[in-house]
Parts: C-alpha cells; sequence; structure tokens
C-alpha cells in the first residue's frame, strides 16, 4: 500500500491547534482528501508491505473557541470529549479489495487527570495503582461495542438512584441538595423505565446512565431544537441537552435540579433510537425523526399525569390550520407538527400496547441498520393484522389533519381523557392496500 487516509478530529464544534503526524518516527504531512472534508491523505515513502507493522501517531490540541462562535470548550476543572469527531479515525481502505476501517476488537484508552477527577468513559475503566501526588491514570479497555470512544471528567460530586433498574448517576459541580437530587434521579429513572417500556430494553451492556452537569455552557450544547420548544412547553430558545455518548447527557443545572428529567428527555431517548448504532440515524425524515420528541412527550405524562397528553396535542394541533385554500400544502411547520401528532394517532387508532409493541419489534429487527416509515407500518400491521398503510396516507399525505382526531382534543374537555384502546370508529381512508 501506498498511502492511506486519515480522518483527523474535527468539525464545526472543534477547534485545533497545530497537528504534528510522524511514521514511525518521522515527520509525514497529508494532502487533503477529495472523499472527506477530515480526510488526509498520507504518502510513504516506501510501501506498506503485507504483513509489515508500523507505528502512526498523531498528536494535537484542542483550541478553546473564539468568543462569540460555536465550539467545544472545557473548564479549568471538568471536561468532555463526546463519541465522534475528536479521535482520528482510519476509514476502509480504497479499492476493490479494500478492507480496515474498524478499530481492533480489543484496545486501551488512557487518560491522565488531576487528581481528585472522577471519570466516565467508554470501555472497562481502571484506575492505575501508579499515581502521582497531582496527576492520576485512567486505562479504559475497549471493545467492539464501543464504537466511538467518549471521555466525561472533572472534579464533579456525584449521586445516584438505585432503584431504577437501570442505575441513574448524577454529576453536579457544586454539591446539590440531598433530597432535591433524589427527586430528580427518580424522575430520571421512571423516564427510563417509560422508554424501556415504549422501546424495549436497552441492551445489557448499558448498566446505568450519566446525567452530568456542563463544565462550559457556551460550549456544551450544539444546537437548539425548535420542535423541543414548541411540542413540550420548554422556554423560547430551550437549548436540548447533549447526547454525548448512548449512555450520558450532558445538561444545563443553572437553574436547579427541577426539571432535570423534563431536559434530559428527549436526548435519553436517541439512546434508545440508534445513537451510536444506526448508521442512519440522523438522516432519517419526517415522522421518523419527531419519535424522541414523541418519546419525550409521552415520558412526561408517566411524571406529570396524563392531562399532558392532551395539552400536549392540543399545543400542536395549534400549528396546523383547520382549513387551507384548495390547492395549497402544508407548510414545514404545519408538517412537522402532524409528524409529531402522527405516533398520537396511531395510537389512539390501534392502541397503545400494540404501538409499543410494533417499535420495540422495528427497532430489535432493524438494529444497526437503520429504518424508515415502512418498517414501522410493516410491524403495526403484523402487530393489529390491520391495514396501517392505508391510514398513515391519510394522515401524511392530505393537508391538515383528519378532522375526528381535532374534534377528539380541540376543546378543554377532553384535557383528562387519554384514550388507552383502539377507537371503534369507522374509517374510511385510501383503497386497501395502499402505501404510502
Amino acid at each position: 500500500m501506498h498511502d492511506l487516509e486519515v480522518l483527523l478530529p474535527g468539525g464545526r464544534r472543534l477547534h485545533l491547534g497545530a497537528t504534528s503526524t510522524t511514521w514511525d518516527g518521522s515527520e509525514i504531512t497529508g494532502e487533503p482528501s477529495k472523499s472527506h472534508p477530515r480526510g488526509s491523505i498520507l504518502e510513504f515513502a516506501q510501501p506498506w508491505t503485507v504483513s509489515a507493522e508500523h507505528t502512526l501517531h498523531i498528536a494535537y490540541e484542542i483550541l478553546p473557541p473564539e468568543e462569540g462562535t460555536p465550539g467545544l470548550s472545557f473548564a479549568p476543572d471538568a471536561f468532555y470529549l463526546p463519541a465522534a469527531g475528536w479521535s482520528p479515525e482510519l476509514p476502509q481502505a480504497r479499492g476493490l479489495f479494500g478492507f480496515g476501517g474498524v478499530p481492533p476488537k480489543k484496545w486501551e484508552l488512557v487518560i491522565n487527570v488531576p487528581q481528585g477527577f472522577l471519570v466516565h468513559s467508554s470501555g472497562v475503566v481502571k484506575k492505575s495503582p501508579h499515581a502521582t501526588s497531582s496527576m492520576q491514570t485512567f486505562h479504559a479497555l475497549q471493545s467492539a461495542e464501543d464504537t466511538y470512544p467518549f471521555v466525561v471528567a472533572g472534579r464533579y460530586s456525584a449521586g445516584e438512584s438505585a432503584s431504577a433498574k437501570q442505575k441513574i448517576i448524577l454529576w453536579s459541580r457544586t454539591p446539590r441538595d440531598p433530597e432535591r437530587l433524589r427527586q430528580a434521579t427518580s424522575e430520571l429513572a421512571r423516564t427510563v423505565d417509560a422508554y424501556n417500556l415504549t422501546f424495549g430494553a436497552q441492551p445489557g451492556h448499558l448498566k446505568a446512565f450519566w446525567i452530568v452537569e456542563c463544565p462550559q455552557l457556551a460550549g456544551c450544547f450544539s444546537r437548539l431544537r425548535p420542535d423541543v420548544t414548541t411540542f413540550l412547553d420548554q422556554q423560547a430558545n430551550t437549548k436540548s441537552a447533549e447526547l454525548v455518548s448512548s449512555d450520558t447527557v450532558m445538561v444545563d443545572f443553572t437553574a436547579g435540579t427541577l426539571n432535570l428529567a423534563a431536559a434530559a428527555g428527549p436526548a435519553l431517548a436517541a439512546t434508545w433510537l440508534g445513537y451510536g448504532r444506526n448508521p442512519g440515524f440522523y438522516e432519517q425524515t419526517q415522522p421518523l425523526s419527531l419519535l424522541p420528541i414523541f418519546a419525550a412527550a409521552t415520558e412526561r405524562e408517566e411524571i406529570d399525569g396524563p392531562q399532558v397528553r392532551g395539552d400536549t396535542i392540543r399545543r400542536a394541533l395549534r400549528l396546523v390550520p383547520v382549513t387551507l385554500p384548495k390547492g395549497v400544502t402544508d407548510d414545514k411547520d404545519s408538517q412537522r407538527a402532524k409528524s409529531f401528532l402522527f405516533f398520537y394517532a396511531l395510537q389512539d387508532r390501534f392502541g397503545r400496547q400494540p404501538f409499543h409493541l410494533a417499535v420495540n419489534h422495528m427497532l430489535y429487527a432493524r438494529a444497526s441498520r437503520g429504518f424508515e416509515l415502512d418498517d414501522l407500518i410493516a410491524a403495526l400491521e403484523q402487530e393489529t393484522h390491520q391495514n396501517v398503510a392505508a391510514f398513515a396516507r391519510l394522515w401524511l399525505k392530505h393537508p391538515g389533519v383528519p378532522a375526528d382526531f381535532r374534534a377528539r382534543y380541540q376543546n378543554a374537555s377532553s384535557a383528562s381523557s387519554s384514550p388507552a384502546a383502539p377507537l371503534q370508529t369507522p374509517y374510511t381512508g385510501s383503497p386497501e392496500g395502499e402505501k404510502p
């Protein structure tokens, strides 16, 4: 092999200083790759022969972003490195018989931090006994399950809930009131239980969830989620909690722990829906791209009571016009609201339990491969033996929402109603068997 492509750390959130690359101890420079924006092509002075061993070393420093620009930033006493983006990667070699591009089945991540830091990372973490008065070293053995390495570390105060089926561990920058911490972890535990019910239990290697206070708010969150603000009735310009691994969420503690479960809910939902395992997770289109927000809304029912359902639905319904001029289609806000409401409509029409089972079946069958609307429809049709495709077409391919659904929720008297069984009402939609 005459050259090697390396994906260097990067992305819009990562600001790097000078990068040094050596091959067997000698400096080597790369040319930009035409196939990947983070790619660099390293050309060897001598071809790399089969079975020969070489050492590639890449050194770099992550810099704080300039004031007013987005970017990952660290506090003096805490930091995190999210799964993907911060570490170099070796893609599969080009060519007809190219191979590689995957980490070894086992490798070690070494983490050096000041004394007193708590550390959570991918892999199995063990503290080295050879610590100095100022520094400590952790060795994290990575396996095939640790697709993308991550690290969270800092001087945190830790609390946890032992009552959840999956332990909730809460790290805050400053000590918190024990009773409020207990309440927050209890609500987070109920959130996890609700997601397990809706989407099926998490893989066995996820023994706990870490809810961690952001080291530096200015660089902690990568995006705003208007759908979270709109549908979950959070404050305007609310930043979503940041999912940095399949078991770790960064959150803002400046307002205390009172609404911690509500803030972390949408991010947590993504761990059941393919984050870190499903290659198409961030490429999903509506309505499935709204499934994490729907999941977060339904878990609020478990915590705040069944009236949340009606309130949430009416809030979304206000974004969809009752009538539209002939030939006018839904705008973007209406389409997003309809996609969100579509899951409530499926529950109303076919029942909550069949809906939960269908989602579980879909996630299990499509693990690591991605899923589309047709997969959900097929799973629900298998579960109910009814024509779900025709119902979906009526909802998604026509402007507005069906009149019977709007009438069910639009008045205040329905605030406490929460249909849990299939509605036995006449249904007329698209011809039998027609796919959306």
